[in-house]
């Protein structure tokens, strides 16, 4: 929580792959790199936990097209 305002990344792990269904940051937070840190959290913590990652959220999807290193998580 910022300043009073929450922020969330949304999934589910369903078997070895981790679905990111949302992201959401608040108008008021946009602008701060939350949804980056919140994305590159959670892109960490499947790698760590050998989770292949389904990008339904379309910040994510996007997310991972600009970086390349997180290209090997996402699943066919």
């Amino acid at each position: 929580m910022v300043e009073g305002h929450l922020s969330i990344l949304e999934f589910v792990v369903e078997g070895d792959r981790m679905i990111i269904t949302h992201t959401l940051v608040p108008p008021e937070l946009r602008g701060r790199g939350i949804a980056e840190k919140l994305t590159r959290m959670a892109l960490g913590d499947a790698r760590m936990k050998r989770l292949k990652v389904v990008p339904a959220c379309s910040y994510v999807a996007k997310f991972i097209q600009r970086h390349a290193e997180y290209r090997d998580l996402v699943t066919p």
